[in-house]
This record gives C-alpha cells, sequence and structure tokens, in this order.
C-alpha cells in the first residue's frame, strides 16, 4: 500500500514591522490532529477528498505549524519550528513512498531567509533522490531557485482574495498521485519578473491579473499543463528572491514549459503599472465621507495584520476625531495595555487608555481616549473562509464619542468579519468600517457600501511600495526603479 506522508509548515512576514514574532506565534498540530482539516477549505481539507477515495493509499499525518503573518521571526524562533518540524518528518519518512508539503513561500527568519527552501532541502537528503514530492504554495509566496530544485512539481493558488485552499490541494493531491501511478515527470519553467504589485488589478474575479490567471488555468484545464500559476509574492517581505514569477509545468516538454511561461510573462510585464495600489490621501477620503450617506469602507491595508503588519496603527481613527466626522465608527486595532485595562476594569467601566503605537512607536503616536467598555471577550472566533481558528487574547470592545472600537491583545490574520461579529459588532450598523486587510471578499465588505476609499497611511504593507525601504531584493526592481528592463529567460527544473 503506498504511503503519503504531509506535513504544512506556514507563515507570511513583514520586514517592515519592527516586532519580530517567535514560536510562541505558532499553531501547532501533530500526527492524527491533521484530520481535523477534513472537510475545511484547507489545502489539507482538499488533499484528504483525494485521499479518502483512495483506501489503497495510506496518509502519514507527520505535523502542521502555522503562524498568523508578522515581523521576521526571531532567530531562536526559527530554530524552533525547523527542529520541530525536520523531526517530526524524520521520525516517520522510512515509511513514506511520497511527500505533499503545504507550504506558503513567504516566511523570512533571523538568519535564513529562504526557510522553506532550507526545510525542503533537508527532507529531500532524508528521501532520497528519487521520492516524489509535490508542493503547494500561496501566490503571494516567494518560489525560491532551492525550493524548486528539491521538488517533483508544484500548484499555486488561483484565487485573491484566496478562496480556493482546498482546490489548490486537490490538484496537489492529484498531480502527486499522477507522478507516482501514471509516471508523469513534471517539467518547471520558471520565468522571474522584477517587479513588485499591488492593488485591485490583482482581484482574480474581476483584474487584469486575473485574466492571465484564467490562462493559467485554461492551459491546465486542457491538458497543455500539468500545473501553472502567477506568483506575485508578499512585496513586504523583503528577501533575495522577492519578485513576480511565472510557473508553468508539463509532462516533460520542456518546450512547451518555457514557450507557455514566457508567454505568460510577456503579457503579465507591461500591466505592471495597473497593477500598483491606487491611493487616497487619508484628509480627502474625510472630506468626502463627510458628505456621504454611507456605509462607508476605510481600507487600511497599509496595517494589514494578514501580510504581515502589527495591528497598531490608529492612523485612521486619530485623523477621523481630528476632522470631526460624526457618523458612527468601527474600527479595529491591537494593544495589548488598553485590552488589559478593560478586563481589569469590567464592562461598563469608564477607562482612560491610550490606543494604538503600541508595537510601531515610530509610525504611530499614542491617542488618548476615555471609554467605556461595552464588551469582553477571550479573543477566539473562526475565519469565515476557512473555518480555522483565530486567537487574539483577551479582547474588548471600547467606545467613545461616536466611535466604537475591538482591542485585540495579539495580532492576527484578520482579513474577513469574523472578530467583529464574535463580538458583538455587525459591520452594516455603522456609518465608516475601518478594515485592515487589502481586499476581502466581495459580499463582505464592498456589496452592501457605498464607497470603499484605499487609504494612503502609514504602515509596514503599504501599497506604496517606493516607501518601504527595501534593501535585500534584486535590484533595479520596479517600481522603486522606474526604469527597470525585462527580457523573459525560461530556467527549467526536473528530477
Amino acid at each position: 500500500m503506498p504511503k503519503i506522508l504531509i506535513f504544512e509548515m506556514k507563515q507570511e512576514i513583514s520586514t517592515f514591522n519592527p516586532l519580530p514574532s517567535g514560536y510562541e506565534n505558532f499553531h501547532v498540530l501533530e500526527g492524527d490532529q491533521l484530520y481535523r482539516h477534513r472537510g475545511l477549505n484547507t489545502e489539507f481539507g482538499g488533499a484528504f477528498s483525494v485521499f479518502d477515495k483512495r483506501p489503497d493509499i495510506e496518509i502519514i499525518p507527520t505535523i502542521l505549524s502555522v503562524a498568523g503573518s508578522a515581523g521576521i521571526l526571531s532567530a531562536d524562533g526559527w530554530k524552533k519550528v525547523s527542529t520541530q518540524v525536520l523531526a517530526s518528518v524524520k521520525a516517520r519518512i522510512g515509511e513514506a513512498d511520497a511527500i505533499y508539503a503545504c507550504l506558503h513561500g513567504a516566511m523570512g527568519a533571523e538568519g535564513e531567509l529562504d526557510p522553506e527552501g532550507y526545510v525542503l532541502k533537508e527532507i529531500r537528503k532524508m528521501a532520497g533522490p528519487d521520492m516524489p514530492i509535490v508542493m503547494s504554495l500561496d501566490l503571494h509566496g516567494i518560489c525560491t531557485d532551492r525550493m524548486l530544485k528539491q521538488v517533483n512539481g508544484l500548484t499555486l493558488y488561483h484565487t485573491y482574495p484566496h478562496v480556493d485552499f482546498a482546490d489548490t490541494g486537490i490538484r496537489a493531491a492529484n498531480l502527486l498521485l499522477d507522478i507516482m501511478e501514471k509516471g508523469v515527470k513534471p517539467v518547471m519553467a520558471r520565468v522571474v519578473m522584477p517587479t513588485l504589485v499591488r492593488g485591485d488589478e490583482l482581484i482574480t474575479a474581476i483584474g487584469c491579473y486575473g485574466d492571465l490567471i484564467r490562462e493559467c488555468q485554461r492551459i491546465e484545464r486542457d491538458g497543455t499543463a500539468v500545473a501553472a500559476g502567477i506568483m506575485i509574492g508578499n512585496p513586504f517581505t523583503d528577501v533575495p528572491e522577492l519578485c513576480s514569477q511565472v510557473i508553468v509545468s508539463t509532462n516533460g516538454d520542456a518546450k512547451t514549459a518555457k514557450r507557455e511561461a514566457i508567454r505568460l510573462a510577456e503579457e503579465f510585464w507591461p500591466l505592471r503599472f495597473r497593477m500598483q495600489g491606487k491611493l487616497i490621501a487619508l484628509d480627502r477620503a474625510i472630506a468626502q465621507a463627510k458628505t456621504m450617506k454611507g456605509p462607508l469602507i476605510f481600507t487600511d491595508a497599509a496595517d494589514a495584520t494578514s501580510s504581515g503588519a502589527t495591528g497598531d496603527s490608529n492612523a485612521i481613527i486619530s485623523a477621523l476625531r481630528d476632522a470631526g466626522y460624526k457618523g458612527k465608527v468601527l474600527a479595529q486595532i491591537v494593544d495589548p495595555a488598553a485590552a488589559a485595562a478593560a478586563h481589569k476594569a469590567g464592562v461598563g467601566a469608564t477607562i482612560k487608555v491610550t490606543l494604538g503605537g503600541f508595537y510601531d512607536k515610530r509610525r504611530y503616536k499614542p491617542m488618548k481616549v476615555e471609554a467605556t467598555v461595552k464588551l469582553l471577550s477571550d479573543g477566539n472566533a473562526r475565519l469565515e473562509t476557512m473555518k480555522t481558528p483565530l486567537t487574539a487574547g483577551p479582547t474588548a470592545v471600547l467606545t467613545f464619542d461616536n466611535f466604537t472600537i475591538v482591542v485585540f491583545s495579539k495580532s492576527i490574520s484578520l482579513f474577513d468579519r469574523a472578530m467583529y461579529y464574535a463580538n458583538g459588532c455587525n459591520p452594516p450598523d455603522f456609518d465608516l468600517i475601518v478594515v485592515k486587510s487589502p481586499h476581502t471578499e466581495h459580499h463582505m465588505f464592498e456589496a452592501w457600501a457605498e464607497k470603499n476609499f484605499n487609504i494612503d497611511a502609514p504602515g509596514a504593507t503599504s501599497a506604496d511600495l517606493k516607501s518601504l525601504g527595501h534593501t535585500i531584493c534584486a535590484r533595479p526592481m520596479y517600481p522603486m526603479e522606474l526604469d527597470t528592463t525585462f527580457t523573459p529567460k525560461a530556467v527549467t527544473y526536473a528530477r
């Protein structure tokens, strides 16, 4: 009976977040606990839906080690994470005939800027040269040369905002089975494009990036490729191979893989200007908001915890208060001191605290408020799309003037309404809602809002990429160097 070993290791970091993350940021499941993902919209959930139909295949569940987006992982944290992951895999790899590696691609640690590549290389040493390994990656990952040299194949997310977690796992599982049983031998062609991108054109349902992703899906479905995708990286993970890239895999046909990868890259490159964030000045957005009925969305993508920011920006709520905006405001912030003060005082108490600037003191000045504690919670919830857990630590809902603020103790990757709902707040009941994610699924906010303002605010994940200060990624790189040129070249990988 063939045996497939599975493991998962994920984190997305922002180099520009001043607060390092550590081992304590990681949520770990081991052994049969991984089966909790059966039926979920996750990569493992999708993979299990394939493998469970095959009673002639045995799964070897080893470890899931996942952290929310945050600052760079500390050296000590990375040592503990990598040691635990590799030990778990090593303990069972002698039983395995193949491996499914569920990864993100945008990790980064002090002393190791390609964590996924390191782990894959160590696992390849354990597995030997002939054992099939297939990985799946987020399209916001950074796929490196070292990673590609270790694997037989890969699948990539095809949607943003991401909804195809399970589908990506299904495609990875089927590709792995095809390699094991049908003799498929993927040739992966990679074209690196020296550009970083951000903005609404990356929404795959409506943007020009989505038009190209549909070409990737088309060549997968018609048999031209066994896998295809375009990775746009996480522009806030400043590492040597940060870029946008096309990766097309065919069954042993290097010529076709290279041709299709180059074709897609040549179509992507002229669109790089369109794929930049279109921001509105905060004062102008507030002036317009004062004249509008709403509800309105103020998107604070510069403090997007799902992209690795601290979550403690008060830039928008402070400006709204200073400008005298009178509508009902719902917002969120990470401030463990304010949350602790609220829990100590209790529901109904009036407390004097500061909000914001708890971690990112260079960007944000703490804002003094006198607030009423309306609600207290343990900060636990589940993401709407994936149904995976959120743990924000002691959480409080504070109200003052026309503001309702959900205050978390911990930064969490929040790209939906889960924490607003879990703390008794219904976003449509407010006139202006602050959303700390660059994009959410359409029905969550934009479907019922009068306008979504993409605010130009300071933060570790600002869409104004030139303002961040990249020092590690390859240069020249658009948009930091507007005169960056590109001649497509495909490099192939095969085992």
